[in-house]
């Protein structure tokens, strides 16, 4: 049987259950009713009336907020279902981090959990970060952040239960609601209520996060994001894992998220024991295929997408990613702070791979780890729902032009093409 291919041109306003929502919400504007509020006032109220709680904890939201609004507002070119998404995502974030914060007010024996020596791969999208986060988390000793928990980390699991808790279906079912409105999403990024995810969901609920920017081009709020303090967010992100691991030990986290890369001081101050991992990958394939997915996501909520202004921007955020980083490994002075995988040598021998990165860290790979890699490895599926497929040039781009501008990365670690 063969397997089809999707592109962003299979995403969007086109497919009929998001043509009948767009349809839905249209008649709004004609009878003067106002589309959901983004207003910053709006959205800490609607959290707070969601929960019931009302501490937010430090001031540290009122710019974020300010950005998304004047974004969501004025540049994404949201439609009615679009704006509903963009304002639920904000209020959701808002939401749990009121119950994170209130979790840890009524149980302050949370902020004495030890978060030690933590897995953070650094790595792009596109460059096996989702693989290898899912082959370290099969470690007996080590647990990856899965999507549920991750949406809503309180109240925690706990040993007892959590195997059947109910919002393991809850994110389940909002996944495959997803997926349903904008099939080719399937096809290019794994989703799984139990799959290891992103934990920029964390950052999310300090309002700092990549995440937003999948929704539509926030330009405003994209800028801002680039030069803010990520304190208060790596904060929260520490928190999160405390109340996580409260209920369910763990003896290190598996945690992973490109936003990292932007921002590797302010993490190493979290976390100043983490065992960082930084997959490489030939940016001529990153670059399109995450201009691709994001075009893909956008069309999904905004009236009008152009897949250039799309590229554009995507490769900048991807340059300046690899660009902080190589200021890092500047300042380092050649000592070794990470350990570098190459994406051609994970997919080449993926358990070998990882045994390379323990032994970075002098860590043992122990042999039920590695049957569980194998077994894993056997089973696993990459087409099952198509392939991704992109054309570079959709996006504004070239080949040579990304190696081109990518150069003293790829130079630096030695990243082969594709």
């Amino acid at each position: 049987m063969s397997t089809r291919t999707f592109t962003w041109r299979d995403a969007g306003l086109h497919s009929a259950p998001l043509r009948a929502l767009n349809l839905a919400t249209a008649p709004l504007a004609a009878m003067g009713v106002k589309w959901p509020s983004l207003a910053p006032d709006d959205l800490l109220a609607a959290a707070a009336k969601e929960t019931g709680l009302d501490d937010f904890g430090d001031d540290t939201l009122r710019e974020p907020l300010k950005a998304l609004h004047q974004s969501g507002d004025q540049e994404a070119n949201l439609t009615g279902f679009g704006r509903m998404v963009f304002r639920q995502l904000i209020v959701g974030a808002l939401s749990e981090r009121l119950k994170v914060l209130d979790w840890a007010k009524r149980h302050p024996e949370v902020r004495d959990e030890k978060i030690e020596k933590p897995w953070i791969i650094l790595g792009l999208p596109r460059t096996g970060t989702t693989l290898l986060s899912i082959l370290l988390g099969l470690d007996p000793v080590s647990r990856p952040l899965v999507q549920w928990e991750a949406s809503h980390p309180t109240p925690p699991p706990d040993l007892a239960t959590h195997l059947e808790d109910p919002r393991i279906a809850k994110v389940a079912k909002q996944l495959e609601q997803l997926e349903n409105l904008n099939p080719p999403i399937r096809a290019m990024h794994p989703f799984g209520s139990t799959l290891a995810t992103e934990c920029v969901t964390l950052f999310a609920f300090d309002l700092r996060a990549l995440s937003f920017e999948t929704q539509g081009l926030l330009t405003t709020y994209g800028d801002w994001l680039e030069h803010t303090d990520m304190a208060s967010t790596y904060a929260i992100h520490k928190l999160s894992l405390q109340v996580l691991q409260s209920r369910l030990p763990t003896q290190s986290w598996v945690l992973k998220t490109p936003h990292h890369l932007w921002c590797i001081d302010a993490m190493r101050d979290a976390y100043p024991d983490a065992r960082l991992i930084w997959t490489h990958r030939d940016p001529a394939k990153v670059v399109p295929s995450v201009a691709s997915l994001n075009t893909a996501m956008h069309k999904a909520n905004c009236s009008k997408v152009d897949p250039v202004e799309v590229g554009s921007a995507w490769d900048n955020k991807l340059h300046l990613a690899v660009s902080r980083g190589m200021e890092f490994d500047d300042k380092q002075a050649g000592a070794s702070w990470c350990s570098h995988l190459l994406y051609s040598d994970l997919m080449a021998d993926p358990i070998g791979a990882v045994a390379r990165i323990y032994a970075d860290y002098d860590a043992e790979l122990h042999p039920l780890h590695v049957r569980r890699m194998e077994i894993w490895m056997n089973d696993r599926s990459q087409s099952v729902f198509g392939r991704h497929g992109y054309d570079v040039e959709d996006f504004g781009l070239n080949l040579d032009g990304i190696r081109s501008r990518y150069a003293q990365y790829i130079d630096r670690y030695r990243i082969p093409a594709e």
